[in-house]
């Protein structure tokens, strides 16, 4: 009993702290066994998706950072067409727009300063003292001083409102449980006869998405201590590496490190009040089905979830590996 009631109140403080702030398909062609065996490789392939914008081979990648207006301002980007994002593709006529938010200007403390000050000289590619300045997907290109979208073009140079030139790091934890109902048992789907998964989302502020709770890198580390103790065993990291994020720049881009912490038999968030922060409008339990349209790449985290869980996904059972 002494345990359980440790438990709720490690989680209300774990969920507070994952909540407090926002940084922030299907393998239906794999058996369950086949896709737990190739797990890895699958999450590669989202990986190789969402990178594939470097060599211009993907149509349906690198999309949301390239939209506009950019969020949180009237700036709108340079087009960049599908087949001119990538770098290796000439395009000597590329004029993309400079813009960085006024709030990245004013020099908070999680933002760099700007690249033409005299005292500014970062450490690109590498650990840059209490700065972590790798990326997930190994070596970028600087060029002129200033680091290079792995992912390609994005019709706009400049940090936009992401504070590092260059990755910023992101953590993304994915909160789980089973759907139940008032006896306790769990809710299966009707058609595809698979347990129905909810996730903790949040509402974002900025653009009025459902999402899920974000960290920054610099309260990361403590996050995911806590959750870590909270959840024991049942945590499993679904993707390390770059977010087509609508803030990302040819300059600045989102990376993250999204981890599923699931609550098996729901005794974990029984008795859990959630609570967005501040930048949060609302946050509640969200049932996890094909239909969400969720912020950034988020919709893809929760469908690997879903397929690493053996939850319900999709009425359709066609759909495959290739639409992640």
């Amino acid at each position: 009993m002494a345990g359980r009631v440790l438990g709720k109140t490690l989680a209300t403080v774990s969920l507070s702290v994952a909540l407090a702030s926002v940084t922030l398909k299907s393998l239906g062609c794999c058996s369950l066994t086949t896709c737990r065996n190739s797990f890895l490789s699958c999450g590669f392939h989202l990986c190789s998706n969402m990178m594939s914008g470097s060599n211009g081979t993907k149509e349906n990648s690198h999309n949301k950072a390239r939209t506009s207006p950019y969020p949180g301002s009237k700036v709108h980007r340079s087009q960049v067409p599908n087949e001119k994002v990538g770098w290796l593709v000439e395009w000597q006529d590329y004029n993309p727009v400079e813009y960085t938010a006024v709030s990245v200007l004013a020099g908070p403390r999680w933002a760099d300063p700007q690249i033409s000050e005299s005292n500014f000289s970062p450490k690109f590619n590498e650990k840059d003292g209490p700065i972590e300045r790798k990326s997930q997907n190994g070596l970028y290109e600087v060029e002129n001083g200033r680091p290079r979208n792995p992912a390609g073009r994005t019709g706009l140079v400049g940090r936009g409102l992401l504070g590092r030139w260059g990755p910023n790091h992101a953590a993304d934890p994915i909160i789980t449980r089973w759907k139940r109902d008032r006896s306790g048992n769990k809710i299966a789907h009707p058609v595809s006869g698979k347990n129905i998964l909810q996730f903790v989302a949040i509402k974002r502020k900025d653009c009025g998405e459902w999402a899920i709770p974000g960290k920054s890198s610099a309260e990361k580390r403590e996050l995911e201590k806590q959750l870590h103790k909270l959840f024991s065993q049942e945590h499993l990291v679904i993707y390390k590496g770059y977010v087509d994020d609508p803030r990302n720049t040819d300059n600045a881009w989102m990376e993250t490190e999204a981890v599923n912490y699931h609550d098996e038999t729901g005794e974990i968030m029984e008795n859990l009040t959630l609570e967005a922060g501040d930048d949060a409008g609302k946050v509640k339990w969200v049932d996890i089905n094909d239909k969400l349209k969720l912020y950034a790449s988020h919709s893809q985290f929760i469908k690997l979830v879903a397929e690493k869980r053996d939850a319900h996904w999709s009425e359709n059972p066609e759909t495959d590996c290739q639409e992640l």
